[in-house]
């Protein structure tokens, strides 16, 4: 560690980066200066890490509590406020509260935002999605709404339960989905306080949970309220370990998957044509490594999990899925479609387009046909995994 206030430190201020304190901010070596823009506030107590960390202009680091990065993509008008953050990326105008705790595979997306102390890992937050204080959504991917005054949200000292008593975490929960949600036009989920989701869940947008339900299945169905009751009391024999296999968990595990493999198509070809200023091309390669580590993620949580069932068979079986998905550059969607969407998209966007601004500026039979595209990914994923994994003898 270099001593401070150090070169890279004056080099910074230098370049217009606003540093109140010097002496109490912190750089390892491997920090690039060049990757931090000017106009960014470093207050004091920040501490910097990694040779990929980037932040963009007019960010603000550390305005309530002392800040740790590490090799994060850091996008324009982000707000850190205080926590811990490694291996995740945050889009334009996003904005993470007092205490923050996010780790590797985490994205969020324009104009998403955290209240104070919210954990967060391998998890996916689309434009808009807010979190209120107090709250633990690892391994989610949440969309819905259509802007900051009309968007999905979790409730303060809200669960999602990631965690089996198998020690397995094959439980990543869907909220909304990809293929519509990227289109930031449907109607927002809310899943109220003092509540929790059980993984692996699938939430239809529209759904509401009041405060202090425990959502423990798929809710399938658009626009219809969760109201929790009573739990049951009782003691039942149970033995750790005792798996069996379950079309459910796999099902919901799969169609995760080809979701985030959905959501790579879209960074790779849609967010790829939206590179500026306020979208630099390194946030651009920020995305899609986090999102691998998102993909290793799932590979290797299903891999646990089918493992423990203890079938050879089985674990071959998925072997063989898991080899034939490895190449994440492949194509697995209907290429025709995305031709078309594309070229739908680059007609219709303005030389300036905001991004935000032209996705939902799409005519509705454009969206449609990109929400097809997506599907189609989903769907290939989840046929491929039914015929190899769950269907075979």
């Amino acid at each position: 560690m270099e001593p401070n206030p150090s070169h890279k430190v004056k080099t910074l201020q230098n370049r217009g980066v606003v540093i109140p304190t010097p002496h109490s901010v912190e750089m390892d070596m491997s920090v690039d200066p060049d990757r931090i823009a000017g106009g960014v506030v470093l207050h004091a107590g920040t501490k910097i890490f990694g040779p990929q960390t980037m932040i963009g202009q007019d960010c603000v680091i550390g305005r309530e509590g002392s800040v740790t990065i590490e090799n994060c993509y850091v996008g324009p008008g982000v707000q850190l406020t205080s926590g811990y953050f490694k291996n995740a990326v945050f889009l334009e105008g996003a904005s993470l509260g007092y205490a923050s705790h996010v780790r590797e595979g985490t994205i969020l997306e324009e104009q998403a935002s955290t209240a104070h102390c919210v954990g967060l890992k391998q998890t996916v937050l689309m434009p808009f999605v807010t979190l209120g204080s107090l709250i633990n959504f690892c391994d989610c991917l949440m969309a819905g709404g259509t802007s900051r005054k009309d968007h999905s949200e979790v409730g303060s000292s809200f669960i999602h339960f990631n965690f089996t008593p198998n020690q397995d975490k094959a439980t990543p929960s869907l909220l909304g989905d990809v293929p519509s949600g990227v289109m930031m036009n449907q109607r927002p989920i809310f899943m109220g306080g003092q509540g929790g989701l059980v993984g692996p869940c699938r939430i239809a947008y529209g759904t509401v949970s009041a405060a202090g339900t425990i959502v423990r299945k798929d809710q399938l169905k658009p626009d219809h309220l969760i109201i929790g009751g009573a739990g049951k009391g009782g003691s039942i024999p149970w033995k750790a370990g005792g798996l069996s296999v379950s079309k459910r968990i796999l099902t919901n595990n799969l169609i995760y998957i080809g979701n985030l493999f959905a959501l790579r198509a879209w960074y790779r070809h849609v967010r790829r044509i939206f590179i500026s200023i306020h979208f630099p091309e390194a946030l651009w390669q920020g995305l899609i490594k986090t999102l691998d580590l998102g993909l290793d993620e799932r590979f290797k949580r299903l891999r646990a999990y089918i493992d423990g069932l203890g079938g050879s068979t089985l674990s071959d079986q998925y072997s063989a899925f898991e080899k034939q998905y490895q190449k994440r550059d492949q194509e697995v969607g209907d290429l025709k479609l995305r031709d078309l969407f594309l070229n739908h998209l680059t007609t219709e966007k303005s030389p300036q387009g905001n991004y935000i601004e032209t996705i939902k500026a799409l005519p509705f039979e454009t969206t449609r046909i990109g929400t097809y595209w997506l599907q189609g990914i989903v769907d290939k994923l989840v046929s491929d995994g039914h015929e190899t994994i769950i269907k075979s003898p």
